[in-house]
């Protein structure tokens, strides 16, 4: 399975539970998850990755400062992932 294909079932997902989902790009900021998830009451930032694969060292930087900011964020790396994430 891919990433886009986890991506793809992440936004069919939060869609039909009634939120949005925006994609994340930060200029000058490397690291940045990859979608914020808004749904009713929460707000939930997901790094996606394909089966098994890890987050690079940069990133895992950037998502322990958001998570110092009292930010959730979570890496997804399968359909059951963005499940849970989203109960």
């Amino acid at each position: 399975m891919r990433e886009s294909q986890i991506e793809t079932y992440l936004v069919e997902r939060v869609k039909a539970l009634g939120g949005e989902v925006r994609k994340v790009r930060w200029i000058g900021r490397n690291g940045a998850p990859d979608r914020l998830v808004m749904l009713p009451g929460r707000t939930v930032w997901i790094e996606l990755k394909a089966p098994g694969e890890k987050v690079k060292p940069h990133q895992a930087r950037e998502h322990e400062r958001m998570r110092r900011m009292g930010q959730y964020v979570a890496v997804v790396d399968s359909l059951e992932g963005v499940d849970g994430v989203l109960k």
